[in-house]
Parts: structure tokens; C-alpha cells; sequence
């Protein structure tokens, strides 16, 4: 019975076996395609209760369980810190939640479980670059439009916009579409007996100062300002020999140098020098029609042939006439006839009526010489060719020149005499201009001439009569005088607001916009002040109007009231 009976049992162990392994193996199955299919859905499953650490426990914190009132399951799981600090969804149940993880395991875990999806999608490289959203059509839209100052600053952001808005199209775009504004930058300030080679710049629309530290210009006095589209030409003046960056006349050499300041970069370049070295030039810019040109050189030999005498008996020029005085009263009347003047020679160009193609010429007339001399003498400067030329000297008798203007091709230039004489700049040669009643002025105050909007000003200091007391002199004022050029007569025009406290105020001109700048040392404080006349509102009112109240001035030396000049730029 026993021999019997041991088949069955052995085939009904067999069953049970076999029986029990298909069991195990479908609930296996089933437990992958759990898992799978929240791999899928999560990367992870996210379930406390399948969630264990290396020492098999749940990572879910003992405070946790105890306030779901199991305190039979705290358990203390060997895991690391990284265990701690994770909100999760605790039994399925969607409103309760634990915190299983730290910060940033659960990402951890998704890229460990899905490396092979994260491998086949494109990495898209995040930038927070306003240049890589907007167009560059439209990101230099906005650029053109910002104010001086802020584009100054948005330079600063990155290469690319430093480089965009730097480039010739771009300040084309910005002057064509009036987005400039006016700037008045002032030169030659002295502080604690030293040229500083500061200069400040006022911006009139937002009427405020900036200071640019200027090393280049540090210890040069006594030179002229001119602008030639966005740059600022500082030419010639003097320098002390003995006292470096003092304002010392002793002994002082005076330079022939042309240096260009470029205030869209705050950087400096060196020009051509002048034939002459010369302090406090008479200075003027034209535009000369939108052809480019250049000066003939043939006529610029011939003018530098003029001026030189051969030494005669081994003896020097210099011991036998220093200032060569004897020379000029000689030769001044043959350098007249014979020499021709310089004209300008233009070159033909398709794309002559581009805007951008317009050339400009600098005159400079007078000043004073390397011995401290009067020059009669006169240069143009061609920025093409990048040299000075001659010109023909002032006529005869015509004094020392102190102010000057360009209007309508003609260079004017008025003298310390009261004499009047235009340069004709495509002819090249001066003309005297008689003019009416010459306006009664202070001699100790020299007159400035300036144009505005094809019209010539004059700004003179006179004295102003009592009412009803005649010859009784009252005070000191300011007048603006507008010269007819029909008949060449000056009249009265507007008379300037303040007390003519600085002898050499300085004025410019920018559109219809003349501006003035006075300094002066009273009570032992030095003051400044800013005005603006509007020439195209003469009718409303005086027309004289301050932006500006001492705000360079309060630290700065008395010498700079006689050391400062003043040029505007629309930038």
C-alpha cells in the first residue's frame, strides 16, 4: 500500500509545486507592469509604502506616522539626510501627503529611471538675453531712440550692443531720425593752480552734469574748441615749460597739435598738425556742399614755397628778425598778387546725395604765435586728406582777430577794431565789409560773433543810460545784435539777463539755440551760469532763459573764467 500510494503523492507534490511557481510568477508579472506603467506615468512611484531605504525602512519620516495614529510602524531607516524633506501622496489617497524627499531627488531619480528617453530630446540652451528674443532690426530700433546717458549705459550690457551702436549707420539712423539732443562740454578748467583736464558736459534736456576725466589734455591752456559732426576738435594752446600743468605764462611753449575727443567713446585721437603753432585760434566748421573733396595739392606747394627765406651769409633768421616782422611787410603785398588762392576741388561721386556723404572744413584764423605774437596768418583743414593748408592772411589793417563765424560759405570774422571781413571758402580770399553804425561797446569786453540759423549775431558789452538822464551811465549790459545782410547794418535784437560780470563768456550756437556760459570769482567764490536764447522766439518776450546755476564752478579757480571754452554737440 505504502509502495502504492508514493507515485500519487509524488505527482500531487509536483502540482502543488508547480502550482505555486505559476503563482508567484503572475503575481511577479503583475507587480513589473505596476511598475512600469508608473515608471511611465512619474518615473517613479511615488507611494510611501514602496518607497525604502538601504536598510529596508520607509523613508517616511516617524512624526509622520505617529500622527496618523500608527506609532507600531516608526521605524528608523538607515538612510542618509537625502532622505528627508519631500512632499508625497501617502496609501493613494490624493489629499494626504508626506514629505519623502529632498530637494531635488525627485529629478534625480527621473533621470536615473528614463536615460534612455532623455537622450533622444533636444536641449534647448536657455539665455536670458534680450538679443536673443528681439531681431537685430528691432533691437537697434529701440537702441537709436534712448536718450545720451542711457546709451552710454546700455553699451555696457554686452559686445554686441557696444558694437551696434557704434557703427556709422547707426549714428546716421539716429541724427537722420531727430533723436539727438543738445550737449554743451566745457574745456580748460583750472583747480589748486592746475590744468585738471576735466571737462563737463551738461546734457540741456535732462539738465544734468557729467565730469569726464581727460588725462590726454591735462596741463594744456588757452586753446579753441570746434565740432565737426559728433567730434570735438581741441587745437593748439600752450603749456608751461618750467611748471608742468600750471597756468604759467613765464615760460610756456605753445603747440601746433590737433587733438580729436570723440564723446560717443570718451576716447581721444591724434590729427594732422597745423603749419603754425598757435593759442586761442579764431575757429570755424563748414559744411562744403555733399560732394567730397579734397585740397589741389599743387596750390599747397606753392602756398608753403611762400613763406620761407633762404639764410643769406650763414647767419640765422632767428638772430637777425626772431618774430621775421621784416619778412611779412615785404613780402605781403607780393604774397597777395602773386599767390593764388586754394580752392577746393570735388570729386564726383554716384552716391553724392546720401546725407552721410557730406564734408566739413575747419578754418583757423589768428591767435597767438610762439613768441606770444598777433598771427594775421590763416589754415583750412580738410578731414579727407586729413592735412592744413594756407590760406591768404587777413587783409591789411585789420587788427586782431577775436571772434569769428561761418554763414552761408563765408567765414566772418570780426577784430579787437571793430572791422568786419569775410572769407570766401570755394573762392579763397577775404573780403572787407563795411558795415553800418558799428554798435558802442566796453572795449575791455571783446565781442563774439555767431551765427544761428543763417543769421549773424554779435554779442557787445555797453553801457546802458538813465532814464531821462542823458550821459549818465547806469549800468553794464549784455546786447544782442542781429546784422542785416541786405544792407550790412546792425540792430538790436534782445538784451542778456544777467550783469556782464565775465569779459570772455563764451557762446555757441546750435540750431535756433544760441548758448552761453559765464564764469566769475566774487566774494571768493567762483559762480557760473548757463543760459539758452530761443533766436526763433525774439517776439515772445527778451527770449533769454537759465538751465543752469552753479553747478561746475563752486570748486574750480578764478583762471578759469579766462582759460574755458565751450563747444555743443547733438548727440
Amino acid at each position: 500500500m505504502a509502495s502504492q500510494g508514493l507515485p500519487g503523492e509524488e505527482l500531487s507534490v509536483s502540482k502543488r509545486l508547480v502550482r505555486s511557481m505559476s503563482q508567484k510568477l503572475k503575481r511577479k508579472s503583475h507587480k513589473n507592469e505596476e511598475g512600469s506603467k508608473e515608471d511611465e506615468t512619474s518615473g517613479v512611484s511615488l507611494r510611501c509604502l514602496t518607497l525604502y531605504g538601504r536598510g529596508g525602512g520607509c523613508k517616511v519620516g516617524a512624526d509622520m506616522c505617529e500622527e496618523l495614529g500608527d506609532p507600531s510602524i516608526r521605524r528608523r531607516s538607515s538612510a542618509s539626510e537625502d532622505g528627508k524633506s519631500y512632499n508625497t501622496t501617502m496609501c493613494g489617497k490624493d489629499d494626504a501627503t508626506v514629505n519623502c524627499f529632498s530637494h531635488g531627488m525627485r529629478e534625480k531619480f527621473f533621470r536615473r529611471n528614463n536615460r534612455k528617453f532623455l537622450t533622444h530630446i533636444p536641449v534647448q540652451p536657455q539665455s536670458n538675453g534680450m538679443n536673443v528674443i528681439l531681431p537685430d532690426d528691432i533691437l537697434e530700433m529701440c537702441l537709436v531712440r534712448l536718450p545720451m546717458a542711457s546709451l552710454m549705459n546700455a553699451r555696457l550690457v554686452c559686445k554686441k550692443w557696444r558694437n551696434m551702436t557704434t557703427t556709422p549707420r547707426f549714428m546716421q539712423i539716429r541724427r537722420e531720425g531727430l533723436f539727438q539732443t543738445s550737449w554743451l562740454f566745457l574745456f580748460g578748467f583750472v583747480k589748486d593752480g592746475f590744468c585738471s583736464g576735466e571737462i563737463h558736459a551738461l546734457d540741456v534736456s535732462l539738465n544734468r552734469w557729467h565730469k569726464i576725466d581727460s588725462p590726454i589734455i591735462k596741463g594744456r591752456f588757452l586753446f579753441s574748441v570746434a565740432t565737426i559732426k559728433e567730434d570735438v576738435y581741441v587745437v593748439g594752446g600752450c603749456s608751461s615749460l618750467t611748471n608742468f600743468g600750471r597756468v604759467d605764462r613765464s615760460s610756456f611753449k605753445t603747440h601746433k597739435g590737433v587733438l580729436v575727443f570723440s564723446p560717443m567713446t570718451k576716447s581721444w585721437r591724434k590729427s594732422a598738425s597745423m603749419k603754425y603753432a598757435r593759442s586761442s585760434p579764431v575757429l570755424g566748421t563748414s559744411e562744403v556742399n555733399q560732394d567730397c573733396l579734397s585740397l589741389s595739392r599743387n596750390q599747397q606747394n606753392r602756398s608753403e614755397r611762400h613763406f620761407y627765406r633762404p639764410r643769406t651769409g650763414g647767419v640765422s633768421d632767428v638772430y637777425e628778425d626772431p618774430h621775421r616782422l621784416s619778412v611779412r611787410r615785404q613780402s605781403r603785398h607780393s604774397l597777395e598778387e602773386n599767390v593764388k588762392p586754394i580752392k577746393l576741388v570735388r570729386q564726383k561721386n554716384g552716391s553724392s546725395s546720401s546725407k552721410d556723404n557730406r564734408m566739413f572744413v575747419m578754418i583757423a584764423v589768428g591767435g597767438l604765435g610762439a613768441w606770444d605774437e598777433p598771427l594775421d596768418s590763416g589754415e583750412i583743414y580738410d578731414p579727407v586728406s586729413n592735412k592744413w593748408s594756407e590760406i591768404q592772411r587777413l587783409p591789411l589793417d585789420f587788427g586782431v582777430a577775436c571772434s569769428g563765424a561761418i554763414c552761408h560759405g563765408s567765414f566772418y570774422v570780426y577784430s579787437e577794431t571793430d572791422k568786419l571781413a569775410g572769407y570766401d571758402i570755394e573762392k579763397g580770399y577775404w573780403v572787407r565789409i563795411q558795415t553800418g553804425p558799428i554798435p558802442p561797446r566796453v572795449h575791455e569786453y571783446y565781442p563774439k560773433v555767431i551765427t544761428c540759423k543763417d543769421r549773424i549775431f554779435m554779442l557787445s558789452v555797453s553801457w546802458c543810460e538813465g532814464d531821462g538822464e542823458i550821459g549818465r551811465r547806469n549800468k553794464a549790459v549784455r546786447k544782442l545784435w542781429e546784422m542785416d545782410l541786405a544792407c550790412f547794418a546792425w540792430k538790436e535784437v534782445s538784451v542778456h539777463p544777467d550783469a556782464p560780470m565775465d569779459w570772455n563768456a563764451a557762446f555757441v550756437c546750435d540750431g535756433e539755440f544760441v548758448f552761453g556760459v559765464e564764469m566769475f570769482k566774487i566774494f571768493g567764490q567762483v559762480l557760473d551760469f548757463v543760459t539758452v536764447f530761443d533766436a526763433c522766439g525774439v517776439g515772445n518776450g527778451n527770449g533769454w532763459s537759465h538751465i543752469s546755476r552753479n553747478r561746475v564752478a563752486h570748486d574750480l579757480d578764478a583762471s578759469s573764467c579766462v582759460t574755458k571754452s565751450m563747444a555743443v554737440v547733438r548727440l
